[in-house]
């Protein structure tokens, strides 16, 4: 089940419509600003929710860390019409898994709900390579400044295939599969990499890995 932060009413109910009417989506709260998004969150636990990040009074970023904090199973879609990388990386860093533009088509959008649900993360592909450019700026930034990264060497082969297989988009039983590992060992390593590279959340992982190359984009 899912929820829609939005305060254009129009385009919220349009959205709303075209998700109930498939077999396999439902939609059980619509909220105007953050706050009102935060407290449905907390009532009623949905498995995805879909959020503008320029919403009135609490804005979309902050209103997905608090959601994230309330209920961490709630997975969050940015839904917007900013295609501003520092909007989709404050998103990221906020723990949002998806980020969406309402230019995409409701069909897309439905999609990557299903996505999400199931433990993916998907960032609108025109947006993909913004972001790791915007990344590649951040680490010449802090070259440049005497600053440094989180070193990635320190991080395992085997660590460095978790990461390959989450940015496959696979969930935690498909990493399990790909890499031959049961499902709590994958957990160790996904903590394990979170913490070398001084991450939040495996989105952050995943295209961190893409900047510094330890994977393939």
């Amino acid at each position: 089940m899912s929820a829609l932060l939005d305060d254009h009413a129009l385009y919220r109910r349009g959205v709303v419509v075209e998700l109930d009417d498939a077999d396999d989506l439902e939609v059980v709260a619509e909220a105007a600003d953050g706050q009102e998004a935060v407290e449905a969150a907390i009532a009623l636990a949905p498995d995805v929710i879909l959020m503008d990040v320029r919403v009135p009074g609490m804005d979309g970023i902050e209103a997905c860390r608090r959601i994230i904090e309330a209920t961490p199973t709630t997975r969050i879609i940015m839904l917007t019409v900013s295609d501003d990388a520092d909007d989709l990386l404050d998103a990221v860093k906020a723990g949002a898994a998806g980020y969406v533009l309402k230019e995409t088509s409701i069909a897309d959008i439905a999609d990557s709900v299903r996505r999400v649900a199931i433990g993916h993360s998907f960032v609108s592909p025109d947006l993909a390579g913004r972001v790791l450019d915007e990344f590649a700026a951040m680490a010449l930034r802090e070259s440049e400044a005497g600053g440094s990264t989180a070193d990635p060497t320190g991080l395992t082969a085997r660590e460095i295939a978790v990461l390959g297989a989450m940015a496959d988009g696979l969930n935690d039983p498909g990493i399990a599969s790909a890499v031959g590992l049961d499902e709590h060992a994958v957990r160790n390593h996904v903590r394990n990499i979170l913490e070398k590279l001084e991450l939040a959340s495996r989105t952050e992982a995943v295209l961190f890995a893409m900047r510094d190359r330890l994977i393939d984009p």
